[in-house]
């Protein structure tokens, strides 16, 4: 009886929080996929989307499909839902908001073995056995794989797909695991996972942005990370985009809380 009246009052909470008939942020995310999102609102994107919507006087009606190639296709262009969270700038098939963070690769080592790992160039990598996120069936899509064939960098790199074993929870875990059960010497990760599942170890592990931060013409390492609509939503792209600006101390609190790696924007000259 007494769980059943926590529930209740829980769910009172929640519909007098909701005001009645509200308009519905739709977004379409990942049920599996932390630190991002999962279907119990655990990850900081589901924790910001609530956010915003908050402020907006909206709920979240959430359409899960796991991301994917075709996620954005299958998703938003299908009319499923009308925002996604955590996409890049400059990523061609949405429009996107003002960037809520920036992160960056990072190399992920064991703390106290010496493996002050920096950049690309330290002939270290040559020997050390590396682990490096890739995306599809070979390592042309993730840009420290390219930083590292560039140099050469090739026969002691193991690959571990971004997406992970999806059959299992925490997915993505799996490179920051291999770094602590000593698999690999040194892996390179994207922040916002490097950070969350880092945390989670049973050693403590040490998180050194990568140098440099552009390999080449084309190869950031550095991301600005934005939400996305479809294009002739701009109605719902600028609420979004004041509603960012409203939060930015509150979302500045939810990426601390998950321990996402933060990078300051250039300063102008």
């Amino acid at each position: 009886m007494r769980r059943l009246t926590a529930w209740v009052l829980l769910l009172a909470l929640w519909t007098s929080a909701a005001p009645a008939g509200a308009e519905a942020l739709r977004v379409c995310a990942d049920p599996n996929n932390l630190p991002y999102s999962n279907d119990r609102g655990e990850g900081f994107e589901n924790r910001i989307v609530e956010l915003l919507a908050r402020d907006l006087g909206m709920i979240v009606d959430y359409t899960w499909w796991a991301q994917r190639r075709g996620f954005i296709r299958n998703t938003v262009k299908a009319g499923l839902c009308d925002v996604v969270a955590g996409v890049p700038m400059g990523l061609p098939m949405l429009a996107v908001t003002r960037p809520y963070y920036r992160s960056t690769y990072v190399f992920v080592t064991v703390a106290g073995r010496g493996l002050d790992i920096r950049s690309f160039d330290d002939d270290r990598l040559r020997t050390l056995r590396v682990g490096v996120q890739m995306i599809g069936d070979d390592f042309s899509n993730a840009p420290p794989a390219h930083a590292l064939s560039r140099r050469g960098i090739v026969q002691n790199v193991r690959g571990y797909l971004v997406y992970g074993d999806y059959t299992q929870p925490n997915p993505t875990a799996q490179i920051v695991e291999a770094v602590t059960r000593g698999d690999v010497d040194v892996a390179v990760v994207w922040g916002p996972q490097a950070g969350f599942f880092a945390r989670r170890q049973p050693v403590p592990l040490t998180l050194t942005p990568v140098s440099p931060s552009i390999d080449g013409p084309i190869r950031p390492m550095i991301f600005d990370i934005s939400m996305g609509t479809r294009r002739e939503d701009t109605a719902l792209r600028e609420r979004l985009d004041d509603a960012l600006g409203r939060n930015a101390a509150a979302i500045d609190a939810i990426l601390a809380d998950y321990g996402v790696p933060r990078v300051d924007p250039p300063r102008a000259p």
